[in-house]
């Protein structure tokens, strides 16, 4: 009767382990799923089976990693030291007007009137300019349009010549 009885212990025993186990899952499955913001999920979340909601992390975490990629590259591309060149060249047309929006370093205000010298030989009167300090940079920003209307101003050859002159 004593080796009965010390099985049935041992069942009681695997039993309380188990279920002790289980609640502690479930326990942490909750606390997962409350870490996971609202809008992410499809559901709601108590409807979410296991399965679901832990799928539902890994998905929540590849995108906080790829978040946190493109944070990591913007923080690089901001420390690389600034020279005399150009950073980002960007024109915009707007019928007969253009947008040149162009990046610089502190010691390199001598582009600005370069850009300007460019954006006079294609045919452009500058109509207004201005910048902003950030950090190690400036930020420029002019509007400009066609000397003469009927003739007007082509984007793409500002944008090349401005390009060859970042280069």
């Amino acid at each position: 009767m004593k080796a009965s009885a010390g099985v049935e212990g041992a069942k009681i025993e695997r039993r309380t382990v188990e279920r002790n186990r289980r609640i502690n899952m479930k326990n942490l499955y909750f606390k997962m799923a409350s870490l996971i913001p609202t809008d992410t999920t499809t559901m709601s979340k108590p409807a979410m089976r296991d399965q679901d909601q832990l799928d539902q992390a890994i998905n929540y975490i590849k995108e906080l990693q790829g978040r946190v990629e493109k944070l990591k590259q913007k923080k690089e591309m901001r420390s690389v030291p600034v020279d005399s060149r150009f950073l980002l060249v960007e024109v915009r047309s707007m019928d007969s007007a253009l947008l040149v929006c162009f990046v610089s370093g502190l010691r390199s205000s001598y582009m600005f009137r370069k850009v300007i010298g460019v954006l006079e030989e294609e045919g452009a009167e500058v109509t207004s300019a201005s910048f902003n300090l950030v950090g190690g940079r400036i930020f420029y920003t002019i509007h400009c349009q066609a000397f003469c209307p009927r003739i007007g101003l082509e984007p793409s050859s500002v944008n090349e010549r401005l390009k060859k002159l970042a280069c």
